[in-house]
């Protein structure tokens, strides 16, 4: 299968692979293609010989969402030992493809990309890599309980952490605090890594912290890389492998409002042009979220879940059972709002920045408690707690209550990216 890049998708657990920072493009949305493809689109159709008087549809907008449980067999979260497995691959090829060439490899992306969880599963996925590793395990280096160090402080700290090697660091927004004491741990990272104190390792970091710390430390030039942009094909292979993941062997999805597909994908004859669209109409579904999640994987399946629609009578019935994937396999039909007729988060109403600097602070530490987040935006804690629990209603922000951290929801991240901007505040490259 080939992706819109000509490149071969080798790894449907991380579809386009990794790439160097700075070639990462923003995917297009369907509104900008190009008049020479509208042509050939509106020409295939009518070769076609497909209209509306001759394939009528009814309208499917009123069937319900999906169930937890039929969620969690047809657009399950990711494995993220598997995305271990794929990242560790990606790293080796380029490592000797001669495209990577650094000791310490800096893996920056956007929230919800699945970087953190993966990295951090580095230890228990199964291989030792021996182009990353040299065929040892991988250390995980866990930041302390209190992040306020002074420089010597710092020094002492990183002298007592095993960096010789292989050692990763699943996310960089963990081990600081934006304010005076809490940046010593990272400056001392740094410069350990910038003088080659280190052995080989890996630092995971979300996109919003990197961008302060590359501002803030602009001679350390570390090159990172990150993951390619999910494009409308690469949606569709992901899509589907988790899809398979949950038990099912292939997917068929329409969407709700003309009968259009979106899955499976179009095959593609020796020449790269589609062999399925003569007799299927597709939908720029996959285009459009592709461009409104700005290619998030993460924010591109919050997406997905919610517009996913059944019926009693699809082909395999996605009902609520707690068998295996194993032993419930088959081809799943079902059905896809489109974009336009979905409830997304939209932004509370405010005339204050406040909300600005509470989600931007979120953002630049990778989630909060509520008395660290009082300390990074000065806001008082009673405001705090009227704002937090407004942008919850909201569904932009959620209180984990495993670790009581405060973050940006990923169906919410969207909006929250586009007040920031509004508002004038530095955002990140993705």
């Amino acid at each position: 299968m080939k992706d819109t890049n000509n490149e071969s998708i080798v790894d449907p657990c991380l579809p386009g692979g990794l790439i160097p920072a700075e070639q990462w493009e923003l995917p297009q949305t369907s509104v900008r293609r190009s008049l020479r493809d509208g042509i050939r689109h509106a020409l295939e159709q009518l070769r076609a010989g497909v209209t509306q008087a001759e394939e009528p549809f009814e309208s499917m907008d009123e069937l319900p969402e999906l169930s937890a449980a039929q969620q969690n067999r047809l657009a399950p979260e990711p494995d993220y030992s598997d995305q271990a497995r794929a990242i560790a691959s990606s790293l080796e090829k380029a490592r000797a493809a001669g495209s990577l060439s650094r000791h310490v490899v800096c893996l920056v992306a956007p929230p919800f990309s699945g970087l953190q969880p993966a990295l951090a599963r580095f230890p228990e996925s199964g291989h030792s890599y021996s182009v990353e590793s040299g065929g040892e395990n991988w250390r995980i280096i866990t930041p302390p309980d209190a992040l306020a160090f002074d420089d010597h402080e710092a020094s002492a700290w990183w002298d007592k952490q095993d960096l010789s090697g292989p050692w990763v660091i699943p996310e960089l927004a963990d081990f600081w605090l934006r304010q005076l004491s809490g940046l010593a741990l990272v400056r001392e990272l740094f410069r350990r890594i910038a003088n080659g104190d280190t052995g080989a390792g890996i630092v995971g970091c979300s996109s919003w912290c990197w961008r302060y710390w590359g501002q803030y430390l602009e001679n350390v030039q570390m090159s990172p890389w990150t993951t390619a942009a999910m494009d409308a094909e690469r949606l569709g292979v992901w899509f589907t492998h988790l899809a398979s993941v949950g038990g099912i062997t292939s997917v068929t999805a329409r969407t709700t409002e003309d009968g259009q597909y979106v899955l499976p994908l179009p095959e593609a004859d020796e020449t790269g042009k589609s062999k399925s669209r003569k007799k299927r109409k597709y939908s720029t579904f996959l285009r459009d979220l592709a461009a409104v999640s700005r290619g998030n994987p993460g924010v591109a399946l919050a997406i997905w879940q919610r517009s996913l629609r059944a019926r009693p009578d699809d082909d395999v019935e996605l009902d609520d059972t707690d068998e295996k994937p194993a032993q419930r396999r088959g081809a799943a039909h079902c059905w896809v709002v489109p974009l336009s007729g979905l409830s997304l988060p939209s932004m509370p109403q405010s005339k204050e920045s406040i909300t600005g600097f509470i989600l931007h602070g979120l953002l630049l530490h990778n989630g909060l408690d509520a008395v660290s987040l009082e300390a990074v935006t000065g806001v008082s804690s009673y405001e705090l707690s009227l704002v937090l629990s407004r942008l919850k209603r909201a569904e932009l922000v959620a209180c984990d209550p495993k670790d009581e951290l405060w973050r940006v929801t990923s169906i919410g991240y969207p909006t929250v990216r586009r007040h920031l901007q509004s508002w004038g505040f530095p955002l990140d490259q993705f």
